[in-house]
């Protein structure tokens, strides 16, 4: 039985090097450059990527989100509490 391995790929930037070392100085080096740019992209563009901008304001209202279901989670325990001692009088003082 053979063991095949998948190969990562490599990284956009080390492709973008090698077809520029490939290209070199010819005159078709910038049209190489331009077309190549464009490719990453677009391949940047169909991934499912948010910008720094939108990742940080999500962040922070996920940690806004997390402080009050904390806060609200104390809360409903509190409140827990204060019901069973409330069931817990009531029960004591109907059977006298």
């Amino acid at each position: 039985m053979a063991v095949t391995m998948a190969l990562k790929p490599p990284p956009p930037w080390d492709i973008i090097q090698q077809v520029s070392d490939l290209v070199g100085a010819s005159g078709i080096k910038g049209e190489v450059d331009k077309s190549v740019r464009a490719l990453a992209q677009t391949a940047l563009t169909r991934l499912d990527v948010v910008s720094r901008e939108e990742f940080d304001a999500q962040a922070e209202i996920l940690k806004r989100t997390r402080a009050r279901v904390v806060a609200l989670e104390a809360e409903l325990e509190e409140i827990t509490r204060e019901l069973e001692a409330l069931a817990a009088g009531e029960g004591q003082t109907g059977k006298s």
